[in-house]
C-alpha cells in the first residue's frame, strides 16, 4: 500500500485504467505537457503519448463536444475542465447530447464519458474558481454525478466512472486535494456507484454530506461525541442517482437529520434529500430536518470565503437544534 493524497489517487486511477484499457483517452487544457493545473495528470502524456493524453485548445465547448464524439465511436474519454466555474459552456453538449445519446439511439449508442472538474471553495481563488453547482447536473436525466471525499474513494469511484457505459460528471473537491493522505492499494479495484458510505455509526442524529464538507462534518461528529451526542455520518458520494435507502435506514435509527453542503441553499441537493425524507421517512423523525449550507449569493472572494462555507460550529448548532426537545 502507498500513502497518497486525493490528487495522487486521481492520477493513479487514470494511469491504471489507461494501462488496462487502450480505449481510455484523457483530454483537456494543459493536461498533457504540464500535467494539468493541479497536476492531476502529471506524467501521463510521457507514459501514454500525445494521442491518448491530448492537450486541447482553450475551449470547454470543444472539449465536451469532441469527447461525446469519441464516446459515440467506441473510445472512453476522460475530459478535464480546469475549474467547475468554467463548465457552463459545456452544458449544451452535456444536456443536449451526452445525457440523451442512449435514449436518442434507442440503445444503439452509449456515451461512456467522464467529465472531471475541480470544484468548491477554500483555496483563496478568484471568481469562477470556487463554484459548487453540482445540483445543475443532478437535475438532468441520463447523467451520474459523483463526488469523492477521500483518496480511497477518489481512486475507486473514478475507476467505476470510467467503466460506466453512460456519462459521469466527476467533481473533485480541490480544497482537500492535498489535505489528507490515505493508504491505497493500486489494484484497479473499483468502488460501487450509486451508494452512500456510512463513515461513522451513531444513534442520536444522522449527518449527511459529501465532498470536502465531509472533513468538517466528521470533525463536528467527534466534537459532539465529547458532549455525549453520538452522530452517524453518511458520505453521499454519488449525488445522482441518490441512495435514499441508506439515509432512510439511518434516520429510522437516529430520528434526526442534518444535511451539510457547500453549495447555495435554494434547490441544492440537500433540499432533494430533505424532500425524500419527508415523503418516505416522516414518521421516523423526532425533529425538523436541518440544512447547513452555503448562501444564495455568489461565492465571495477569499476575505469572506470562510463566512460563506459551512463551519464545524454551524453544524454543531444545527445538531443541537434538532435535540432541543430532549
Amino acid at each position: 500500500m502507498t500513502e497518497v493524497t486525493l490528487l495522487d489517487a486521481i492520477n493513479m486511477g487514470l494511469c491504471w485504467e489507461m494501462s488496462a484499457d487502450p480505449s481510455v483517452v484523457v483530454l483537456g487544457e494543459d493536461i498533457g505537457l504540464n500535467g494539468g493545473v493541479f497536476r492531476a495528470t502529471d506524467g501521463l502524456q510521457e507514459k501514454f503519448g500525445q494521442q491518448r493524453v491530448i492537450d486541447t485548445p482553450l475551449s470547454e465547448t470543444l472539449i465536451a463536444g469532441m469527447s461525446i464524439g469519441m464516446a459515440a465511436e467506441g473510445l472512453k474519454p476522460v475530459a478535464e475542465i480546469q475549474f467547475m466555474g468554467f463548465i457552463y459552456s459545456t452544458i449544451d453538449q452535456i444536456i443536449s447530447h451526452a445525457s440523451r445519446l442512449r435514449n436518442r439511439t434507442r440503445g444503439r449508442l452509449s456515451c461512456p464519458l467522464v467529465l472531471r472538474a475541480p470544484f468548491g471553495g477554500g483555496i483563496h481563488a478568484p471568481e469562477h474558481h470556487s463554484e459548487s453547482t453540482e445540483a445543475l447536473f443532478a437535475h438532468i436525466p441520463g447523467l451520474r454525478v459523483v463526488i469523492p471525499s477521500s483518496p480511497g474513494r477518489a481512486y475507486g469511484l473514478l475507476l467505476a466512472a470510467i467503466r460506466d457505459p453512460d456519462p459521469v460528471i466527476f467533481l473533485e473537491p480541490k480544497r482537500i486535494y492535498r489535505l489528507v493522505k490515505q493508504d491505497i492499494e493500486d489494484n484497479g479495484e473499483a468502488l460501487p456507484l450509486d451508494v452512500c458510505f456510512v463513515l461513522r455509526e451513531g444513534s442520536d442524529v444522522t449527518l449527511v454530506s459529501w465532498g470536502a464538507m465531509i472533513h468538517e462534518t466528521m470533525t463536528a461528529a467527534e466534537q459532539l461525541s465529547a458532549s455525549g451526542i453520538n452522530a452517524e455520518v453518511i458520505d453521499l458520494a454519488t449525488i445522482k442517482p441518490l441512495d435514499i435507502n441508506t439515509i432512510l435506514e439511518s434516520v429510522s435509527k437516529t430520528g434526526r437529520c442534518v444535511i451539510i453542503h457547500e453549495a447555495a441553499r435554494t434547490c441544492g441537493v440537500g433540499a432533494e434529500i430533505a424532500a425524500q425524507l419527508a415523503e418516505q421517512g416522516l414518521m421516523s423523525l423526532f425533529a425538523p430536518i436541518e440544512r447547513v449550507t452555503g448562501y444564495d449569493t455568489i461565492m465571495p472572494l477569499f476575505n469572506l470565503e470562510k463566512e460563506y462555507m459551512p463551519s464545524v460550529e454551524r453544524i454543531i448548532a444545527a445538531v443541537e437544534r434538532t435535540l432541543e426537545d430532549l
